[in-house]
């Protein structure tokens, strides 16, 4: 602290005291200005903590709050007194305000003490403020009550502020912090320390029950387990519940789920649940139990004549409309199949399929084998070879289990080439041989199944072209030897003649003297022949 006087040529000493509250004073240093010497006065607060400079500044370490006091610097001459007061104020920062004994929950519409807000070690005091979310909170009757308590340390004459706050809360502060602050006065003015954040779990009780139910409601199917599942939207939710089974009026207690396993579809119907301390707090949901039934007849393996009827009906029952589809040998059939009279083409595997688009994995099949036996059925044909040759005899067969096909041939004759076959489709094949018969034969074409054996035969005539053949071959024989014959006589009469005409020539040339006379004889030659 300086003193705050100008220091007098003439100057004796100066001394430094203070004034107790009644105004006395307390002497504390003095400093003689011709000795240059220091004394300090035995004031055990004092002690060791002061220091008084040559221009009679004075100095207090280790600053407590007693040295809040009015200080006066006095500088003495021979003649006068002077004299200036300091008055020196002491601070403390408080402790940052720390919020303490917290509740562990609140509840609605109950008011609760939420918790202490502490501030310590201030001087002079300081003032505790609450927020909520950031916003002051103000006293408010029943709903907000704030209770402030300032203490002091007679040893340390620091303040311990405590601030309670008592708080009827509602499901709005779930997650909101509350926080309090300290205000307090130092050297520089007025200043404010937070806390840090704190949130409060609100207990409020449940309004609103829920049922819902697992699998989800539209895909539970015969077999299934079904999981019932309850909620409250209190906090905390409700433990337990009472659970109501279509048909019973007595609630079964659980805890928030119940299981029903191997449903069946008189499980339908609607299930409830409710509080347990209070059952008019009810919820309900309806559950449907999907199901699928299909019957054919007639199924299995079934064995029917050829020309029988045969009903065949699948019958469905289902909890919805279900898709029906009719398979034959793996192929989908535009209808389903109807047998008035029954042929080769319609054995086969049916299989009536249906299913629920809705309900995954509810499907059912039946399958129906069909065979078509008959006995087997003959009829022969005929056909002959444009160079009348030969003839293809044909025994077409119709028949169920696959007739075996044996040939027999009454007469002569000789089988040009064996027998061949053609697939066995639809309960018919053919067998052929081709035939070249010397005389009239028969065929006899034999089938034969487990059911009955069948014969058929077809008289074939010899070859009538064979002779005619024969003669036209003796006629060609003829009419070539007969040429060669004709040839050799006109070849005989042409040598006589030429032999002939050579003779005449030599008489002629000797009888005919002259070439006017040759003329002549030409002349008379071509009148003569005309």
């Amino acid at each position: 602290m300086p003193c705050r006087l100008k220091v007098p040529q003439n100057l004796m000493f100066g001394k430094w005291k203070y004034e107790k509250p009644d105004g006395s004073p307390v002497f504390i240093a003095f400093r003689s200005s011709t000795k240059k010497s220091v004394q300090y006065d035995d004031v055990p607060e004092y002690k060791d903590r002061l220091n008084l400079s040559e221009n009679y500044t004075l100095s207090i370490s280790n600053a407590r709050i007693s040295d809040e006091k009015r200080f006066v610097c006095m500088l003495v001459t021979e003649d006068n007194v002077f004299e200036a007061p300091t008055i020196v104020k002491v601070f403390k920062q408080p402790s940052k305000p720390e919020i303490v004994s917290k509740a562990p929950f609140l509840e609605t519409e109950q008011l609760k003490k939420l918790g202490d807000c502490i501030s310590k070690d201030s001087y002079p005091d300081g003032n505790i403020t609450w927020y909520r979310n950031g916003r002051v909170l103000q006293p408010l009757e029943g709903a907000v009550v704030i209770i402030f308590k300032n203490q002091m340390d007679p040893v340390t004459q620091l303040y311990t502020m405590t601030s309670s706050l008592e708080y009827k809360a509602t499901k709005a502060d779930l997650r909101i912090p509350f926080t309090c602050s300290v205000t307090y006065y130092g050297p520089s003015g007025q200043k404010t320390v937070d806390s840090e954040q704190a949130v409060f779990d609100i207990y409020y009780p449940t309004e609103q029950v829920t049922i819902e139910v697992l699998p989800p409601k539209n895909a539970i199917k015969e077999g299934d387990n079904i999981t019932l599942e309850c909620r409250g939207n209190g906090n905390p939710p409700p433990a337990e519940f009472l659970f109501y089974l279509p048909g019973q009026p007595e609630g079964i207690r659980s805890s928030n789920t119940y299981t029903l396993t191997d449903v069946r579809r008189n499980a339908t119907g609607d299930y409830k649940c409710s509080l347990i301390d209070k059952r008019s707090m009810i919820a309900s949901t309806a559950v449907t139990v999907h199901y699928l039934d299909l019957s054919l007849n007639p199924s299995g393996e079934v064995t029917k004549q050829i020309g029988d009827a045969l009903p065949v009906s699948c019958t469905i029952s289902a909890s919805r409309n279900a898709t029906v589809v009719w398979m034959k040998d793996n192929i989908r059939l535009r209808s389903s199949p109807s047998f008035s009279s029954l042929r080769y083409q319609d054995a086969g595997n049916y299989v009536c399929e249906t299913a629920l688009q809705e309900v995954e994995g509810l499907k059912k099949r039946e399958s129906l084998t069909l065979v078509v036996e008959g006995k087997p059925q003959i009829k022969m044909t005929k056909k002959t070879d444009p160079s009348g040759l030969s003839k293809t005899i044909i025994c077409h067969v119709e028949g169920f289990p696959k007739p075996a096909i044996q040939w027999t041939i009454t007469g002569s004759g000789s089988v040009i080439n064996q027998t061949e076959e053609s697939p066995y489709v639809n309960g018919r094949y053919y067998s052929k041989i081709i035939i070249s018969p010397e005389e009239n034969v028969t065929l006899t074409c034999t089938a034969e199944n487990q059911l009955e054996r069948t014969v058929n035969s077809l008289n074939v005539s010899a070859n009538e072209n064979r002779e005619k053949v024969n003669d036209q071959a003796k006629l060609i024989v003829g009419i070539v030897v007969g040429l060669l014959l004709a040839a050799l006589v006109a070849g005989v009469v042409y040598w006589l003649y030429m032999k002939k005409s050579k003779t005449a020539s030599k008489h002629v040339n000797k009888d005919l003297g002259n070439l006017e006379e040759n003329k002549k004889l030409e002349e008379n030659n071509h009148k003569t022949e005309a």
